[in-house]
């Protein structure tokens, strides 16, 4: 198969030169692999000046497009197009592995952002999907005081079983003052106001989460508090990883032929 890798990010610089030997240009392409995620404002193809109009005609009913984070909308397009298409989002190996690049960038990240260190620290994870545990997991080899928010039981029971200090959303403001690091993952506005207003003045708040986020930077900003968004951090920090993790699951989706997981 022939492949063309779209996208201007780290990611799929690497991963363009996975594909050398494979890689052309679109209308020659069986495969058009997009960047992740797929489209921001849902009419360009993220990081191309390539609009999402243009990318349907071009794949018309012969090639695959795969991508991931794919907007609902978007795939209702691609179906009414009949396009063939796969969202690596939706993929476990994928999804488990981005989430591993995306913590070991995020306390890379809270590490260059402060001047004491993790062990020893008061960490708060809000959220406990696939990428908070994971962080927790990394993070208890620092060292760290764990401290995991979640509203399912079966999630607090875990965090408990896992030695971890469990967090209910209505506990959250009791152990906010004595919190040193936060990262977020729940792309819900968390972090607001009145609980910024609680937090200690050297905390560092990292936020992972997608749009719109979890934190009101801008009162942030105005306390002088050590925040960041970061996003997109397997392209940022393990570009190479990041492109293979694509690549095996590209290899996956193809090797399964009609039983893949095809929109």
């Amino acid at each position: 198969m022939k492949f063309c890798i779209l996208g201007e990010d780290n990611r799929s610089v690497k991963l363009r030169e996975i594909y050398k030997d494979k890689q052309v240009e679109m209308k020659e392409a069986d495969v058009i692999v997009c960047p992740i995620p797929f489209s921001k404002d849902g009419i360009n193809i993220n990081n191309e000046k390539i609009k999402i109009e243009e990318l349907i005609k071009i794949a018309g009913k012969d090639k695959i497009i795969i991508s991931g984070a794919i907007k609902s909308e978007i795939k209702q397009k691609f179906n009414e197009n009949e396009i063939k298409f796969y969202d690596l989002m939706e993929y476990e190996e994928f999804s488990v592995m981005n989430a591993v690049a995306t913590s070991e960038g995020a306390i890379k990240k809270a590490i260059e952002m402060t001047d004491y260190t993790i062990n020893g620290s008061n960490v708060l994870i809000l959220g406990f999907g696939r990428i908070g545990k994971i962080l927790a997991h990394n993070l208890s080899g620092f060292g760290a005081n764990i401290y995991c928010e979640a509203r399912k039981k079966k999630d607090i029971a875990l965090i408990k079983s896992m030695g971890y200090n469990d967090v209910g959303l209505e506990e959250l403001d009791n152990i906010l003052p004595k919190i040193d690091i936060i990262f977020n993952t729940i792309p819900s506005m968390m972090l607001d106001r009145n609980r910024l207003d609680m937090l200690k003045e050297n905390v560092c708040i990292i936020d992972l989460a997608s749009v719109p986020g979890g934190v009101d930077f801008e009162y942030a900003a105005s306390k002088n508090l050590n925040t960041c968004w970061y996003l997109a951090i397997p392209s940022k920090d393990s570009p190479y990883s990041a492109a293979l993790y694509i690549k095996e699951t590209i290899d996956n989706i193809l090797g399964e032929g009609d039983n893949g997981r095809e929109n």
